[in-house]
């Protein structure tokens, strides 16, 4: 098993977690770029995430500035 000091996942039932496999974080990233989007553990950082409606990098950015907005 590979898991990455600093993984934050969740979701253990993925089969991209670095716990079914020996590649790391890179297998997700991987997909995430694809679809344009950004790995859901990054937005584990943004208060209230798990409210948002998608993982775009739209989604990320606009997470990010309102949260810097309520500070």
């Amino acid at each position: 098993m590979n898991l990455s000091s600093f993984c934050t996942c969740k979701n253990l039932n993925c089969p991209l977690h670095p716990t079914k496999h020996n590649k790391g974080c890179a297998p997700c990233i991987a997909k995430n770029l694809k679809l344009q989007e950004i790995p859901k553990c990054f937005f584990q950082k943004i208060e209230n995430s798990e409210e948002r409606t998608g993982d775009t990098f739209r989604d990320f950015a606009e997470g990010v500035l309102k949260m810097q907005h309520n500070k």
